[in-house]
């Protein structure tokens, strides 16, 4: 089975993993969120997204319920909200199934804690031995979540 994990966000990340049975899973591919545009004008790229999708069909779609952080301001809740809405209407452009799934869930099951992105990070290594090329730079801690993600949704 082939699924998509998302962590959503202009800054997030996309991961497809594949599953088969009585096998380990495999990081196939991920990516930062494609964007266009700069600072204030800075936006999901929709199409690029699906192109990706396009290229590799997935079976589902997990994406981490979006939420407002504690100080966050209301012009960064907009933007993030409005970048979390452009994924998920790529998503089913394609007409790929979404599950929305809640972040304290996911991050308990692979034993994280809160913001610990460089916990998710070391954690995706842990489970993607084969994908370090993919996960290799600290700031790819969103392409980690977004495959933490995935596996945890297609255990579901």
């Amino acid at each position: 089975m082939r699924v998509i994990g998302i962590d959503p966000g202009i800054h997030g990340g996309l991961a497809l993993v594949n599953i088969c049975d009585g096998g380990a899973p495999v990081l196939v591919d991920a990516i930062d969120i494609p964007v266009i545009g700069v600072k204030a004008k800075e936006r999901v790229d929709v199409l690029a997204i699906r192109a990706w999708v396009q290229q590799h069909r997935p079976q589902h779609a997990f994406i981490e319920r979006a939420q407002a952080m504690p100080r966050q301001g209301a012009s960064s809740g907009f933007k993030y909200g409005r970048a979390t809405g452009a994924i998920e209407a790529a998503i089913a452009c394609c007409e790929v199934p979404i599950t929305v799934v809640e972040p304290a869930v996911w991050k308990k099951t692979h034993h994280l804690r809160g913001g610990d992105k460089e916990g998710a990070r070391q954690r995706a290594l842990q489970l993607f031995p084969s994908a370090h090329a993919l996960l290799a730079r600290k700031r790819d801690h969103n392409k980690s979540e977004a495959a933490l993600v995935a596996l945890y949704g297609a255990s579901l």
